[in-house]
């Protein structure tokens, strides 16, 4: 295997050992591929010339043309190559099976059934050793240490580059990162350099983005929210949770936040509104209004059906209790899920809930007495209700204890985000 920096400045000679130039660059096709194959040499002399692969015998340790110059057949770009050294090198990237950011300091390239391919990208020291001649003195060095320098080559499939710049932009790159985890895209984000952040934010769908928007700091979403245009933010906010949506718009200045409640549809806007009217260190300001539940009087089995065709079930932030509602929305009682999957399906949903007397709180709850009850009762949830007992919404666990807790301790507390 070779790498590009090896290339690069190298003498190209034809078959005959005629000068051509000196390789300036190296141009892949189908990068979308776990190995994109070479298809052409940048070739610099005066003017600039593309050498097909097909028509190079030899790489290393030389650059040779399998045929004369006056037979080349220039190669002519198309637009969907992509140089790896005005592309790739020296640029940000993301290792999706590491989940970091790391920048390409080299590039390797293999010979696959005959044909020269990109096979990784060296994101170690020993990419910049070789980049600035001296890999082979580190070698020599590290082995009288009898220290062997650590590789660090990450395959290519394994790759999302994160810049605008040419084909480097990619349907899989934004695949690949929007399926991680949002804890982890949020991480990525706040490693970024500014301006691949925000190339990196608009490749995001926006449920991807509002889900790693929820595990940043309020002003990392403050900053990110303020350079969207309105309508995506409003679009963005929109697939937060309604608590955190209403934190975000309390953070930004008030007449921005009113515009994108503007934006927003209004059942969204009204629940953030709602969200809104009480301090945001009470229960009513850390609630979030999705949650799932049953009316009173159902069977196990009817209350399932219900439940599965409940658009408010399938939104539930937390679908582990369920609330059972008498009519108005008063709260009864509550099951767990296990409970109501595992229970006979004809038997009364009441033989399996807590009836009656429940923990619950009311809007005006501090935050940190909410803190306490999960504490106290090992509680993943604690329902919030007005002053006639109607069911408001819940409160979770790590909404609960953000106040009371260490800033690395609340990172190990799971969010409870499905991800579709």
């Amino acid at each position: 295997m070779i790498y590009v920096s090896q290339l690069q400045g190298k003498p190209v000679y034809d078959a005959w050992g005629g000068s051509v130039g000196r390789c300036v660059d190296v141009l892949v096709e189908h990068p979308e591929r776990p190995f994109p194959t070479v298809c052409a040499l940048a070739v610099r002399d005066g003017a600039d010339l593309f050498v097909p692969a097909a028509q190079v015998s030899s790489l290393y340790p030389g650059i040779v043309m399998g045929v004369r110059r006056a037979e080349l057949t220039p190669y002519t770009p198309h637009g969907g190559e992509l140089w790896l050294g005005r592309h790739v090198l020296d640029r940000q990237i993301m290792d999706t099976e590491g989940r970091r950011v790391v920048r390409v300091n080299d590039l390797q390239l293999a010979q696959m059934r005959g044909r020269w391919c990109l096979t990784g990208v060296d994101v170690g020291g020993l990419g910049l050793l070789r980049r600035l001649g001296v890999e082979g003195a580190a070698r020599r060095v590290a082995g009288w240490l009898r220290r062997p320098l650590p590789e660090g080559v990450i395959p290519w499939e394994d790759v999302a580059p994160l810049q605008e710049e040419g084909p480097v932009r990619l349907q899989i790159a934004k695949d690949k990162i929007a399926k991680l985890h949002p804890a982890d895209i949020a991480a990525i984000l706040q490693d970024l350099d500014p301006h691949t952040g925000q190339e990196l934010i608009a490749s995001l769908p926006d449920e991807a983005l509002a889900e790693a928007l929820q595990e940043v700091p309020s002003e990392v979403q403050v900053a990110v929210l303020s350079d969207l245009e309105p309508e995506r933010a409003a679009d963005v906010l929109q697939e937060m949770e309604p608590d955190e949506a209403a934190d975000l718009v309390a953070d930004l200045p008030p007449e921005t936040g009113e515009d994108l409640l503007d934006l927003m549809e209004l059942a969204e806007a009204k629940d953030v509104r709602a969200l809104l009217a009480y301090p945001a260190d009470s229960a009513g300001g850390i609630m979030t209004t999705e949650f799932a539940s049953v009316p009173a009087g159902l069977t196990v089995g009817r209350a399932l059906e219900y439940l599965r065709k409940s658009e408010q079930a399938q939104e539930s932030e937390l679908l582990y209790y369920v609330y059972i509602l008498r009519e108005g929305g008063k709260l009864e009682g509550v099951v767990r899920l296990r409970h109501l999957v595992l229970a006979p399906w004809d038997a009364p949903l009441a033989d399996y809930a807590e009836m009656g007397k429940l923990v619950a709180v009311s809007p005006q709850t501090p935050q940190t007495e909410v803190a306490y009850l999960v504490a106290k009762y090992d509680l993943l949830a604690v329902p919030v209700v007005d002053e006639a007992g109607v069911l408001l919404g819940i409160v979770t666990v790590d909404d609960a204890v953000d106040a009371v807790l260490p800033t690395a301790w609340k990172k190990r507390i799971p969010r409870f985000v499905e991800r579709g």
